[in-house]
């Protein structure tokens, strides 16, 4: 994929950059795969804001993405690579000998009328989706299970790849793209490659009304506010925020305070954080 830029007819056009969508085969998406998208406006189902800065948006459709790969044994044939909206990868249309059409996340160099095949009879090329035990240390891949069979969950955006990096008993070591440590069941599928669409991150989103079309609205820093509206507030001019560290509009630690439950069942997987330190025990 290739970035494209714009004459600068506007202050907001001369840095806007896009994809030129180069790679991309078809204009509309089979219809048998796609749903209506209900838009929340981040609200749950009391009408209460749950997830702020969420409105508005462009209408789209959800395209059903094969997260499992579960048709073992059935050679597939790459029809066409197509945009999605509702994800920073491109999709391929694939079409199974048996006539079934699925969409699966596209990885980069995969082309229109490849062949690709899932199970533990697929050879270790790039598109095929396999068990971890079957693929060779030093495979980067992407689509990656974290409990057998329920699809795969982690490395499914834009440009990202994980490593393979050992297999040792009923685990496989992965290095994530965030720089973690951390190990898999090896029973687990993952897809061989790295997802396309590298470029995706250097897009200049340009003007704001490019984020509203994405369902973002605007976000208020609490430093302007009044002191009754954000802990942050107040103050004469351009002031500090008066307290030991940033704060959320309700008075919780924010911006670097770790989360993660010290207890959580999975920590003992995380062999290294992404920070680059081991995970105590």
């Amino acid at each position: 994929m290739g970035i494209k830029s714009y004459n600068p007819y506007t202050p907001s056009r001369r840095h806007m950059t896009g994809s030129d969508f180069s790679e991309i085969t078809a204009a509309k998406p089979e219809k048998s795969l796609v749903v209506s998208l209900k838009k929340s406006a981040g609200r749950n189902n009391q009408g209460k804001i749950t997830v702020r800065h969420r409105g508005g948006r462009s209408r789209r459709k959800y395209r059903i993405i094969d997260f499992k790969r579960r048709k073992d044994g059935v050679p597939a044939i790459v029809k066409t690579i197509e945009y999605d909206p509702n994800r920073t990868a491109n999709i391929a249309l694939i079409c199974y000998a048996d006539g079934e059409k699925a969409y699966i996340l596209a990885p980069e160099g995969l082309k229109v009328g490849q062949k690709i095949m899932n199970g533990p009879e697929a050879e270790v090329r790039v598109g095929n989706c396999l068990p971890l035990e079957l693929i060779p240390v030093g495979t980067m891949i992407h689509n990656i299970e974290l409990h057998p069979g329920k699809g795969g969950q982690m490395v499914r955006s834009a440009g990202n790849g994980a490593q393979l990096m050992a297999k040792e008993g009923k685990y496989a070591t992965l290095r994530l793209p965030s720089g973690e440590m951390r190990m898999v069941p090896i029973v687990c599928r993952a897809t061989v490659g790295v997802i396309g669409n590298g470029d995706h991150n250097l897009i200049n989103i340009g003007k704001a009304g490019r984020k509203r079309n994405m369902g973002i609205r605007p976000t208020v820093r609490g430093s302007v506010m009044n002191p009754n509206d954000h802990p942050h507030g107040g103050g004469e001019g351009k002031t500090g925020i008066g307290r030991p560290g940033p704060c959320t509009p309700w008075g919780k630690p924010a911006l670097g305070l770790k989360t993660r439950k010290k207890n959580k069942q999975s920590n003992k997987l995380i062999v290294r954080r992404r920070d680059g330190k081991a995970l105590s025990k």
